[in-house]
């Protein structure tokens, strides 16, 4: 791939901005187009996905972590003359079971717009390496992007239907990379989205969590750069 007209697109998961990929973006050759894709209003996968794709380049590398990636692999499925290659960071096939949306449902009902302060640091901590889980600085970081995007994104975002988001029809080089720490997405999961999409591969990063970019950025932007070159 040619580096110098490269364009990456990039999709955050849950309750989380843009911010999210700050780090990592320092790791990225100084050439590359790099293009931020916000969780819209939705209220489907298929939405949001088709409101980023009316915001990007004719043609791009896709990155979605996470719930991005659900997003990710509709916009790729959706316009595929347009994703190059597309990149799949700590995310699954798998759909919300019922007790997780019943879960969803309920904290979304106890909060209201003036009372929701952010996702809890419990919930923020499970998603880091244990390491990391007591790093206040970080556990604050998060915490501000899901007060930025605030309640009715929390709203928006936990009622999303997450069943038949394609992954056989999807047509592109596809890099699966899963964290072998991550307490929210396990390696089956991530072996289920190679197995499923068909020209897909691995790569596992080790000494962080869930929250890859924030955890190991640099390693993550290495890895990215790496496959695409091949």
């Amino acid at each position: 791939m040619n580096s110098t007209s490269t364009s990456v697109a990039l999709i955050p998961g849950f309750m989380l901005d843009h911010t999210l990929w700050s780090d990592f973006r320092e790791y990225l050759p100084s050439e590359w187009r790099v293009f931020n894709g916000a969780l819209g209003e939705g209220p489907t996968i298929r939405d949001m996905a088709r409101c980023i794709a009316e915001q990007l380049p004719p043609r791009f590398v896709l990155i979605g972590f996470s719930l991005g990636g659900y997003i990710a692999r509709q916009l790729a499925a959706d316009y595929p003359e347009r994703v190059q290659a597309l990149i799949l960071v700590a995310t699954s096939l798998r759909e919300d079971t019922e007790q997780q949306k019943k879960s969803k449902l309920q904290a979304v009902q106890a909060l209201t717009p003036a009372r929701f302060r952010g996702l809890s640091n419990a919930t923020i901590a499970r998603s880091l390496h244990p390491r990391n889980a007591s790093d206040a600085a970080l556990v604050s970081y998060i915490k501000e992007m899901s007060q930025r995007l605030g309640y009715q994104a929390l709203a928006t975002q936990s009622a999303l239907d997450r069943s038949e988001v394609p992954a056989s029809t999807i047509g592109c080089q596809t890099l699966v990379i899963a964290s072998a720490n991550d307490a929210l997405r396990s390696l089956q999961e991530a072996d289920e989205l190679v197995e499923a999409i068909p020209s897909a591969t691995l790569e596992v990063i080790d000494a962080c969590g869930h929250m890859i970019p924030l955890e190991q950025p640099r390693t993550l932007a290495e890895t990215i750069i790496r496959w695409l070159q091949q």
